[in-house]
């Protein structure tokens, strides 16, 4: 996937740099322009940030939220555009570590499970891209990517509800087919279904909620 984040932390980057990050992200290319020249470079990225759900970081815990949420968090989140947020793919809650989580057994499927899966899920891209330009599904866009990631009848319907429920813009349209069609890979299915524009949909970003 192109990208992989809940987030960035703009109080450590500047808008202007945050700004500068959507063209990579769009096409996997830079360009430089200077008095004399116009270059483009591959530039390709997987992202990965994180931020606090607003300024105390206590969003979710009735008793220690601050009395302005959700409000507070709304405004602390805004600090990161949303045009960068909708290049995002993958947008993750995790939930404070608490003293119980320490002290509780490993999670059941370990890195080796998880990259042998991840390993399969390329190589079937591989060789779904073999006669196109693109290697993966972050890449696939126009008919390649409507051949390869348009659901069944039960996945378009929630799709098409979901966009107008959403609000989804056309880039995120393209972008749950992409991690839908990725999402199936990983569980080895041949073809997009419903309950996997249901995960894909699952991962964009929620408006903040107490």
């Amino acid at each position: 996937m192109s990208a992989c984040c809940s987030s960035t932390n703009s109080r450590n980057f500047s808008a202007r740099c945050s700004i500068s990050l959507r063209q990579p992200l769009e096409t996997g290319t830079i360009s430089v322009a200077r008095a004399n020249a116009h270059v483009t470079f591959p530039a390709r990225v997987q992202l990965i940030a994180a931020m606090n759900p607003c300024r105390c970081g206590h969003l979710g815990d009735a008793s220690l939220a601050c009395a302005r949420a959700p409000r507070c968090a709304a405004d602390y989140q805004a600090k990161v555009s949303g045009p960068l947020l909708d290049r995002i793919d993958l947008h993750v809650e995790v939930r404070a570590v608490t003293a119980a989580d320490l002290v509780m057994p490993p999670a059941g499927e370990g890195s080796a499970v998880v990259g042998a899966r991840v390993a399969a899920a390329r190589a079937v891209q591989v060789e779904r891209y073999r006669d196109h330009l693109v290697r993966t599904n972050a890449e696939a866009d126009g008919p390649v990517l409507d051949a390869v990631a348009t659901p069944d009848a039960a996945g378009r319907k929630l799709l098409a509800q979901a966009a107008e429920a959403m609000r989804l813009t056309a880039r995120g349209y393209t972008r749950i087919l992409r991690v839908g069609r990725t999402i199936a890979d990983l569980a080895a299915a041949p073809e997009v279904t419903r309950i996997h524009i249901a995960e894909a949909l699952s991962y964009r970003r929620k408006p903040p909620v107490n």
